[in-house]
């Protein structure tokens, strides 16, 4: 397997617990790629609008949901809205959600005029990626850091007969895959000042997307989608602008301490792929050296949770159905 984020890790454990060897090898430790800067809430985001989407989101949110009542995965079940600034009618990807209604218009922050109630997995990333590599080393596999160049390189190399393709934005230049292209994320962690809700806007015309997800002690402030920016050093400009826009949400953060800057690169591609294919250890082609399986499962934008256990498993149905 090669990528250590969110989906790597989520297959890694799919395919160990059903019997086989895994061992992922990545360029970073899960606590290093953009799947530790993310909020991160339930909620398909910058991915397609399909129907796989929508069975895969569906699965994940079962599973998030189940694992939230051990606090050793860092999930919570919490109650919070997603607002507008101007009257929307209700996203579709919300229907799953028992509790889902109407906000009362009196409880909106200031310059919102409708929004959605409702109760969602909250992930607090760092843990939940510990508690993934836990999982995974208890049922026997292995994590590697070792930068591979190429898709090429690795299968002429890799000695598996299944090479897993969990790469996100880096499957750019990895596979290559030009459709791949990153959009940047920038978050600011603060020490929590009480709050014990969630609240996200997406952005619109004048308006950047607007976020805060509470983690116990701490609590992530967003954020940022910059298409095609692969710089990942925090901008002090933009944190300042966050800060502004989640202090109008909710004014004790005005005033509470900074603890963290990150960025991350959201993996967007016009369709996630998630497919096998085969190739060959010398490169030349079909009836060339020995044949690899790969599959590839990559390019869920900024829906790396939300789809993360059904796409997951779905890959792990390819590896065994196909190898």
């Amino acid at each position: 397997m090669v990528g250590a984020g969110v989906i790597g890790l989520t297959t890694a454990v799919c395919l160990a617990e059903s019997g086989l060897a895994v061992t992922i090898r990545a360029g970073e430790l899960p606590r290093q790629t953009t799947s530790a800067v993310a909020g991160a809430i339930w909620g398909p985001h910058l991915v397609e609008d399909s129907d796989r989407v929508t069975r895969w989101s569906a699965e994940t949110l079962e599973v998030l949901t189940a694992l939230a009542a051990d606090p050793v995965t860092g999930i919570q079940l919490l109650s919070g809205m997603e607002a507008a600034r101007a009257e929307h009618p209700r996203p579709d990807w919300l229907a799953p959600l028992a509790d889902l209604g109407p906000c009362d218009p009196a409880a909106l922050p200031p310059g919102f005029t409708a929004g959605w109630r409702y109760t969602a997995p909250v992930v607090s990333m760092p843990v939940y990626l510990d508690y993934l590599a836990g999982r995974l080393r208890q049922a026997g596999g292995g994590l590697t850091v070792a930068p591979l160049d190429s898709l090429a390189q690795t299968v002429r190399h890799a000695a598996a007969p299944v090479i897993v393709n969990c790469t996100g934005a880096g499957a750019r230049d990895f596979v290559p895959d030009p459709s791949v292209s990153p959009v940047r994320g920038q978050v600011v962690i603060a020490e929590n000042p009480g709050i014990t809700e969630f609240f996200v806007s997406d952005g619109d015309e004048s308006h950047e997307l607007t976020y805060v997800f509470p983690h116990q002690g701490r609590v992530v402030l967003g954020g940022t989608e910059i298409p095609g920016d692969w710089s990942l050093e925090p901008r002090p400009a933009t944190a300042e602008r966050i800060l502004a826009d989640c202090a109008a949400v909710d004014p004790r953060l005005g005033s509470a301490r900074i603890l963290e800057h990150r960025v991350g690169l959201r993996p967007a591609r016009p369709q996630v792929r998630l497919e096998a294919e085969s190739a060959d250890t010398d490169g030349g082609g079909p009836g060339h050296g020995t044949a690899r399986l790969v599959i590839h499962n990559y390019g869920h934008g900024g829906g790396g949770v939300t789809l993360s256990w059904g796409c997951a498993r779905e890959a792990a149905r390819l590896v065994t159905t196909l190898r």
